[in-house]
């Protein structure tokens, strides 16, 4: 039977290529806007490389501090992660890394505006950077406060062309640093810069003892399944930060977020309760791509019943000779969803060809969005929803055609 429908599709198909090109543009286009998104939505909320532990790891970005004169936001203080979050049971590692900030190096009778980030040993071992030469900063470093650096590839090249750039020295803010690796380059949220020094490298001690400043942190348990029980511990933590804190806030709220809660608490701005809004930001990105799906899908509804409509005279006949309504509905949904296919997986193919476009032409720094087995099955059931949707309409209005009406080519 499928091979009938099959075949008979393909008689259809060439026998309007005008129709046939325009539902395959159709579906294309829409297949490879979806796909494109979906692959960089899945890079973004479950990322493989250097943060490929993030389903062991949740992060803190933000301390939100509430009293009777107002509310602040700010990234957390390094007092916080070192005196507090070290000391939580339930966690295998906390590492302290500061956002990434714009700074001048000057090298040679140049200056590059590059972004660089302060970090400790932790933060080597939680991230998983590949290493392209040298090595990376030890637990050692970090505590005796060496100058020592680490780039990533494109500011290695920049830098330096190609000569080594392990053993060269780079100068920014009125301190030389000793570059001791060179490290591939990542966009990722908590792996993105250009150059990495140890934290205590800063000028002045006084980060030390800030509640607010300008870090972040990331709490590694042994599995995911220690990610509920680190949430609940700090849950009780955040009350001592807050009687401790000098300024004695009536509120103090510090959440530790995986990928997906950690975007949509931001984008849904929800730093003041524990729901990130996670679910509620997951349905709008459905219902985005659901609407952008229904207006090609009506587009194609109309040009399916007007090929449809041609084949009056045939329907006619299958009804003449006993063909029910529900074999003429399949049929003409197969026949729709074998042309979905067929664009989806040209769709597919063009979807391939636009992500490796985007990571090549650095139109996003160090963006890298490979087509995953995940997004290749997005895409298998994309393309068949929409020859669902788009079929079902046009394909039960002619299956329900008098066969006299139908023989004599009468809609």
């Amino acid at each position: 039977m499928l091979k009938n429908y099959f075949q008979i599709a393909c008689k259809v198909y060439m026998r309007r290529k005008l129709f046939t090109a325009i539902n395959l543009l159709c579906i294309v286009l829409t297949m490879v806007v979806l796909l494109v998104v979906t692959a960089i939505l899945q890079t973004a909320f479950y990322p493989k490389g250097v943060e490929g532990k993030s389903e062991r790891f949740l992060q803190i970005n933000t301390v939100m501090q509430v009293s009777k004169n107002g509310t602040m936001r700010t990234p957390l203080g390094y007092k916080v992660i070192d005196q507090y979050l070290r000391k939580m049971k339930t966690v295998e590692k906390v590492a302290g890394v500061t956002g990434p900030e714009s700074v001048s190096v000057y090298q040679k009778d140049s200056v590059n505006e590059i972004m660089m980030r302060r970090a400790d040993a932790e933060y080597w071992q939680i991230l998983d950077f590949k290493v392209l030469s040298g090595r990376v900063p030890s637990e050692d470093d970090v505590k005796q406060g060496r100058f020592v650096a680490v780039i990533n590839e494109s500011t290695a090249k920049k830098l330096f062309g190609t000569e080594a750039a392990v053993g060269k020295k780079i100068n920014t803010g009125g301190q030389q640093f000793e570059i001791i690796g060179v490290v591939e380059d990542a966009l990722h949220l908590n792996a993105y810069s250009d150059l990495w020094v140890p934290v205590t490298t800063f000028p002045s001690s006084e980060y030390r003892e800030q509640y607010a400043g300008n870090f972040n942190a990331l709490l590694m348990g042994k599995s995911a399944a220690d990610l509920p029980l680190i949430k609940d511990e700090l849950l009780q933590l955040v009350k001592q930060i807050n009687a401790d804190d000098p300024k004695h806030w009536e509120h103090t709220y510090i959440w530790a977020d995986g990928k997906l809660d950690f975007f949509a608490r931001g984008l849904l701005n929800r730093d003041d309760m524990a729901d990130s809004g996670a679910p509620m930001f997951v349905g709008g990105i459905m219902l985005a791509m659901l609407l952008f799906m229904l207006l090609p899908a009506l587009n194609l509804v109309n040009l399916n019943s007007g090929r449809i409509m041609e084949r009056a005279a045939e329907i006619g006949v299958r009804k003449a000779f006993g063909a029910s309504n529900r074999e003429l509905v399949k049929q003409f949904v197969m026949e729709n969803i074998l042309l979905c296919l067929l664009g989806g997986i040209v769709g597919l193919i063009l979807t391939k060809l636009t992500l490796i476009w985007l990571s090549n032409a650095d139109l996003v720094p160090y963006m890298k969005v490979e087509l995953s087995f995940m997004v290749f099955a997005y895409g298998f059931a994309i393309a068949i929803v929409f020859g669902i949707l788009s079929g079902v309409i046009p394909a039960w209005k002619m299956s329900r055609l008098d066969p006299v009406l139908a023989l004599k080519g009468a809609a």
